[in-house]
């Protein structure tokens, strides 16, 4: 349980207790389903995290809504997309092994998530670690229509590790992850995976040829 959840189930109940004491016990239902929907929401589930070389794992839960070639610097790029709803779990894992070597807040819109142009538009954390093959890897919290807030908790430097839970985007949100053109995509589009424990990508590693 993501303690978010507690603090906001607490703060409910104690509205609760409020309109039972000031009003009809009945109007202290709506407080009471919000508390028992944050506690819900907020949950934090325990995966079995895959062990494969080079394996790439989902950052949350939801559902792939594109995988597609794009361009950085120049250069091409596997970018596959995550949608998340308000009922998939929201606390973010590390895709892989590695150093973050650079990380950057940007704030902007709240379009919906499912929309293409939220992905450089919207409010969004992103995150590029380098594996210790070498691998560059980019992981970007995109806040969607609902969300307000990106939590990141690791600092640029940090040695992250594959399934690490690293933060959460609270309510509807995105996560997009984007790999060396050399991935292995192992998902497709409509395809709904768990973040930590679903294999998203194989990346190269030493010795493959």
């Amino acid at each position: 349980m993501v303690r978010d959840g507690i603090y906001y189930a607490l703060a409910l109940v104690a509205v609760a207790v409020l309109i039972v004491l000031w009003t009809s016990p009945l109007l202290a239902l709506l407080p009471l389903l919000l508390a028992a929907f944050f506690l819900w929401f907020f949950r934090d589930p325990e995966r079995v995290i895959p062990t494969v070389p080079g394996a790439v794992v989902s950052p949350a839960d939801g559902k792939v809504t594109s995988v597609s070639t794009i361009q950085v610097a120049g250069q091409p790029r596997t970018s596959i997309s995550i949608f998340l709803s308000v009922f998939n779990v929201h606390v973010n894992r590390s895709p892989v092994d590695g150093v973050i070597t650079a990380l950057e807040y940007r704030r902007g819109k709240y379009l919906n998530a499912m929309n293409p142009a939220s992905a450089e538009l919207n409010e969004q954390s992103i995150c590029s670690l380098v594996t210790s093959d070498g691998q560059p890897v980019v992981f970007k919290q995109i806040a969607g229509l609902l969300a307000r807030r990106i939590v990141f908790n690791p600092k640029s430097g940090d040695r992250l590790t594959r399934g690490q839970r690293i933060g959460l985007i609270k309510f509807g949100s995105r996560c997009d992850i984007i790999l060396p053109i050399s991935a292995k995509v192992l998902v497709a589009v409509g395809e709904t995976v768990k973040g930590g424990s679903s294999t998203l990508a194989i990346l190269p590693v030493q010795g493959d040829h």
